[in-house]
């Protein structure tokens, strides 16, 4: 019997779970938009970040495998999100080209990360490993999206499903080495041993 194939199975269904949690991010941009119209001001950057990052929180504490406390991951998110976006859109002047997205999600991704990194369980290894990758996947996420020819000049809250897509692909294969199934599922109830008469 191999050892190494139950890990590999493992990551594979994290990765897989994980990765189907992109379709949050579309649903987390309509949701920011819905509650602070387009990313042209500090409040706008602000509130509709933090409302997309609590959809995208909520979504991905769903779909982690019970690997993240939804009671850390979701308000970290929704932090990380908002002040990101905040600290983001305000460095670019709210502009919306290519150079300008992708710094805008790295300085997103340089807040997100952090907070993020201090939710994953307590004895994760490495959790500066995901926070140092935060910066780049943002960048990533709104530089795929913009390539695509989505109208980023809407200023929306959160990259399209294309940079979605990039986003989830990459952290689900992290977050599938950096916190294993053992890392937060409860231990298993030791057996009560029972008297039986001989």
């Amino acid at each position: 019997m191999s050892v190494s194939q139950p890990s590999r199975s493992t990551v594979t269904r994290t990765w897989w779970t994980w990765f189907a949690g992109f379709l949050a991010f579309p649903i987390a941009g309509v949701a920011g938009t819905a509650a602070a119209g387009r990313v042209d001001s500090p409040v706008a950057a602000l509130v509709g970040g933090t409302v997309a990052g609590v959809v995208i929180g909520a979504a991905q504490a769903l779909v982690s495998r019970r690997r993240l406390d939804p009671r850390r991951w979701i308000p970290a998110t929704a932090l990380g999100t908002g002040l990101g976006l905040l600290l983001g859109a305000t460095i670019v002047g709210y502009r919306t080209s290519l150079p300008d997205l992708a710094l805008m999600g790295a300085l997103t991704g340089a807040v997100l990360g952090p907070l993020q990194a201090l939710a994953l369980p307590a004895r994760t290894p490495a959790r500066w490993l995901w926070a140092a990758a935060m910066p780049a996947l943002w960048a990533l996420g709104w530089s795929v999206t913009t390539l695509d020819g989505i109208g980023v000049h809407e200023q929306f809250t959160v990259f399209g499903a294309y940079g979605a897509v990039t986003v989830s692909a990459l952290s689900g294969l992290l977050l599938a080495r950096l916190v294993p199934t053992h890392a937060v599922l409860p231990p298993a109830p030791t057996p009560v041993p029972l008297d039986v008469a001989s």
